[in-house]
């Protein structure tokens, strides 16, 4: 088996879990994200920078359900959810569930394995990393113990926004929607 092989095989189960997502957001465009996970072998790779690469991010909602932690990250200075880079892994639920838990210093579990929403956004150049997108798969989770985070050096600071609150902190529109797909899972 080809390198190549290998790696179109490893985005399969990322194209199943999308044709479910599509079958619930028909009206959303999914081509741009499709065709991308189909013609780049390497898009699970945090340096492949021709089309950019697939992270993995997550609502993370406290116990009761009615608030989201969000972070202020350090790098794009902007409030958003937690989330990541796959860092070759094409299991992206797991690293939703990773870049959570190290972001914040929780322990979370998944709400469900269903996608929650897709999200190509740009990537401004930085240091040596030059401009680029971010194939965001998305997911819900839910903390398992304590709330009490961790902010760490990812982000300026966290906090839990009540979900009818969310506008107080960020007008990102790719985050505002997550808020209004929960009840869709």
């Amino acid at each position: 088996m080809t390198t190549r092989e290998s790696k179109s095989n490893a985005a399969d189960g990322l194209l199943r879990s999308i044709a479910n997502y599509q079958a619930r957001y028909f009206d959303e465009d999914h081509d741009r994200f499709v065709s991308f996970l189909e013609r780049q072998p390497r898009c699970f790779q945090r340096d492949c920078f021709d089309d950019g690469h697939v992270t993995g991010s997550a609502v993370v909602l406290n116990r009761a359900g009615d608030a989201m932690l969000l972070t202020n990250h350090a790098k794009l200075e902007k409030w958003l959810q937690l989330g990541g880079h796959a860092d070759g892994d094409a299991d992206i639920l797991a690293v939703a569930i990773r870049e959570a838990e190290e972001e914040s210093g929780l322990r979370v579990r998944p709400v469900s394995r269903a996608i929650l929403d897709l999200d190509v956004h740009e990537i401004p150049a930085r240091k040596s990393d030059p401009l680029h997108f971010h194939y965001d798969v998305r997911f819900v989770l839910q903390v398992v113990d304590s709330e009490a985070f961790v902010v760490t050096d990812e982000s300026l600071e966290l906090a839990w926004v009540p979900l009818g609150r969310l506008e107080d902190y960020t007008d990102e529109i790719s985050v505002t929607r997550l808020v209004s797909k929960l009840a869709t899972l």
